[in-house]
């Protein structure tokens, strides 16, 4: 895969990126890419593979069942 190397990001840039890593749990390499790729579209998904892909994995889940105490519970989990 390609690298490139960013030069000259004036600092008010950085910041912004860094707050929006930050805020969205990504690496600031990772929310550079995002940025790109939503600025200049992506490629058209297939949805028969991620309908595929996501009948798989309700299948490795299906034995094991969330109870709505256990999801609010996680939801809570650090919160003040």
């Amino acid at each position: 895969m390609p690298n490139i190397t960013l030069k000259n990001i004036p600092d008010q840039l950085y910041s912004k990126l860094k707050q929006s890593a930050e805020a969205h749990h990504r690496s600031l390499n990772s929310e550079i890419l995002y940025c790109v790729e939503k600025a200049l579209g992506t490629t058209k998904i297939d949805i028969s593979t991620h309908i595929e892909t996501a009948r798989k994995l309700r299948l490795k889940t299906v034995s094991h069942p969330l109870l709505e105490e256990e999801l609010n519970q996680a939801k809570n989990m650090g919160r003040p």
